[in-house]
Parts: C-alpha cells; sequence; structure tokens
C-alpha cells in the first residue's frame, strides 16, 4: 500500500459544524472512485486514534480512542474520498431538533434563521454549506432525511442492516442505519455507487399514503403533487392512494417505534447514563428519563406492533412498488421557536418517519422547493435493497420537478 498523502485540517468552518476534537484530515486512498471528494464524519462514527464524542463530553472523557476506523470510514478512505473530520450531532443522536448545549446549534446555510435538524445537524451544515462534498450521517427516527428537508438537500435512510453499523455508537439498533447526506445529486450517487449493492429494481407500482401526506403542512402539498404526478408519467402508471393504517394510526405507529426504541436504548446505555451522569439537554434528558421507565411488558408490545407494520408496509410495496412521501412535516423550525410548538411538529414528522423504521425500506429524500422558495424535501420509499435504484429514480425524476 502506498503511503499516505500529507493532508491537513484546512476548513474555515464558517457554519459551526465541527466538533472541537473533530478538526483533523485523513487522505484516501489515490485513484480511487471518490478520489477529489472530501467528506466529514458525524461524531458517532469511530476513526482510529481519535476519540468518539456522540455529542457529548461525558461520553467523550469516558471512552477510549478508537482502535480503527468504522468500516463506513474506512470503505469511503479506500475508495479515495479524504476524511476532514468529524461534526455535531444532537446528544447521543437522540433528537431532530440539531442543536447541542455543549458544542452549539450547526448553521442552515438555506435558511439561517433555522435550526439544521438532528441529529445528524453537523453533517447536514457542512454539507449545505460546501464545506464538504458529502457527510456521513445516521438515519434512526429521522435523522438524516429530516435535516436533507429542512436545507434541501440529499438525504437517505438506506435499508436496515443493508450497511454495515460496526463502530458506530447505537441509539436504537433495530432502527439504526448509516448513511449520507450530499449538495448534488452527482455526488450523492457516485457515493451511492461505492456503498451500496446495484440491485435490479423495476418500480411498476405508485402508492400515495394519504395519511402521511395529511401530517405535512400545506407547503408540501405542491411539491408532493409534483414528485408524485412526474413519477406516474414515468412509470406509465396512475397514483395509488391508500390508508396505509387500518385499525391504529401514524400516531400510534410513532409510539410504538417510540417505545420499542427506547426501552433498548435504555438497555444500551443505562447503566452508563446512571454511572457517569452526563448533563444532557432538558429535551433529550426527559427522553432518556422516560426510556428509563419503558416496562419489559410495554417494550414487548410495541415490538409485535412494529413487527406487524413491517409486514403491512412491505406486503402494500411488493417487490414493484414506490410510495411518495414528505420527508418531514414541516419546515425547519426558527432557532428562537417556541419548544412545545417545535415538539409538535417534531411528534407530527416521528409520525411519518417512522413508517420506513418499522419496515427497514430505505427512503431517499429529493432536495425541493416549495411555492415561494422555502426548502424542502418530499421522499421516495422503495422495498427492501433499492437503495441505489431508488437514487437513480429520484435522480430521473429531479429535473422535471425541481
Amino acid at each position: 500500500m502506498p503511503p499516505a498523502r500529507p493532508l491537513s485540517f484546512d476548513i474555515d468552518d464558517t457554519v459551526h459544524a465541527w466538533v472541537p476534537h473533530g478538526r483533523f484530515a485523513i487522505a484516501g486512498q489515490a485513484g480511487g472512485p471518490l478520489s477529489g471528494l472530501r467528506f466529514a464524519a458525524k461524531d458517532v462514527f469511530d476513526v482510529a486514534g481519535h476519540r468518539t464524542g456522540a455529542g457529548n463530553p461525558t461520553w467523550l472523557a469516558t471512552h477510549p480512542a478508537a482502535t480503527r476506523h468504522s468500516p463506513m470510514v474506512q470503505t469511503l478512505l479506500d475508495a479515495g474520498a479524504d476524511l476532514m473530520g468529524k461534526v455535531i450531532t444532537d446528544e447521543l443522536a437522540y433528537s431532530l431538533q440539531g442543536d447541542n448545549i455543549h458544542y452549539g446549534t450547526p448553521i442552515n446555510s438555506a435558511a439561517p434563521e433555522c435550526v439544521p435538524g438532528g441529529s445528524s445537524s453537523g453533517s447536514c451544515a457542512a454539507v449545505a454549506a460546501r464545506l464538504v462534498d458529502f457527510a456521513l450521517g445516521t438515519d434512526t427516527g429521522g435523522s438524516t432525511r429530516v435535516p436533507a428537508s429542512y436545507a434541501g438537500i440529499w438525504g437517505l435512510r438506506t435499508t436496515h442492516g443493508l450497511l454495515p453499523s460496526e463502530g458506530l455508537v447505537p441509539l436504537h439498533p433495530r432502527f439504526d442505519t448509516p448513511t449520507w447526506l450530499a449538495h448534488d445529486a452527482d455526488t450523492f450517487e457516485r457515493v451511492g455507487r461505492v456503498l451500496l449493492p446495484d440491485t435490479a429494481f423495476e418500480p411498476q407500482r405508485l402508492l400515495v399514503p394519504q395519511d402521511a401526506w395529511s401530517l405535512a403542512d400545506a407547503v408540501f402539498d405542491a411539491p408532493l403533487l409534483r414528485v408524485r404526478d412526474a413519477l406516474a408519467r414515468h412509470l406509465g402508471t396512475a397514483p395509488e392512494p391508500a390508508t396505509w393504517c387500518q385499525d391504529a394510526t401514524l400516531a400510534d405507529w410513532r409510539q410504538a417505534y417510540a417505545t420499542a426504541g427506547g426501552h433498548e436504548g435504555w438497555r444500551l446505555h443505562g447503566a452508563w447514563i446512571r454511572a457517569a451522569q452526563p448533563t444532557f439537554s432538558p429535551a433529550i434528558a426527559a427522553r432518556w428519563e422516560a426510556a428509563s421507565r419503558i416496562s419489559d411488558e410495554a417494550a414487548a408490545q410495541a415490538r409485535a406492533t412494529s413487527q406487524a407494520v413491517r409486514q403491512r408496509v412491505r406486503a402494500l410495496l411488493g417487490s414493484d412498488g414506490v410510495a411518495v412521501l414528505p420527508s418531514a412535516a414541516g419546515l425547519a423550525p426558527r432557532r428562537d421557536a417556541d419548544p412545545a410548538a417545535v415538539d409538535a411538529v417534531r411528534q407530527r414528522t416521528m409520525a411519518i418517519t417512522c413508517i420506513a423504521g418499522h419496515a427497514g425500506l430505505p427512503q431517499v429524500s429529493l432536495p425541493m422547493r416549495g411555492a415561494h422558495g422555502e426548502v424542502l424535501g418530499i421522499s421516495l420509499l422503495g422495498p427492501a435493497g433499492t437503495d441505489l435504484a431508488l437514487i437513480r429514480l429520484a435522480r430521473a425524476l429531479l429535473a422535471e420537478v425541481a
């Protein structure tokens, strides 16, 4: 193996995306398919010789430096991309807001008065400001799809289990997925060709989950219709409107996600939280407190609901269906927004994003604009393993719908 190229961290962090311990650079292998691209890693990915902070200084101080790169980081370096350090995440990735009481709120270049969204907040901010070409993130309950929507960039929730999760601080392993964000379609697909299997997929049906559409603010109406109609023309088929929930609501699906995930997260991190007594933001502290009180019986019931949702959504999509969804329920909240109002939108958003979470399915978020230029995301949801094909389908639609 040839010696690594000398590389220094030379980024002027105008959007406050990097963590203090993340200002380093590692050169990728010369001549790879991603040569010439620079990326950042959300500070939940291990990088050899560096500590992983997971958005919390106490976590950083109580965990040793990684001895090897996470497989995701290693694959990208081997493909020629240069790693430009680590960026902010919401604490233990347990939020969709994008603020961090320890490291601050990165600036959303698309809407500077608004939050970038979390928990991949630094990844989103660094990409939206074009300080890097792409950035590694994670998506558990929407932590990549929501920032992508808030900043008008490309994002993806990968098929659960398709990409390796080793060397990654978990939140809810039942739902965690590693992924990435990019500021343009070419780069987004270029990274996808390195990370994802190229699976044949010929969609023939277009599904419209009306209960999910109804949860989004009116600003999403016109973009949703543009994507629906363009996809209908592309596939040569009529949309299939349907209410996906039968004996429950999407709010019930969201609660099952929160209960199953919270119980799993507490089993993973509860002992550390009790022993280390870390300082969390009030909202995240409240989530961990609630997670600590979830009974085994409640968690088992939630897991059963999750499995039923998985079976239903996969059956609706089959092997040839694509669904159109809003990537979030609203636009990026203002940085000074009322916390209660923010949480209300968060609840609606998670009722939408939990669909792919329960089903373990890929969902790609296209950057779109509202009637008055608002940045937002519209998503395509497809069968398991069709991640790269969904990206290509989204690209095919982009010229018509953007």
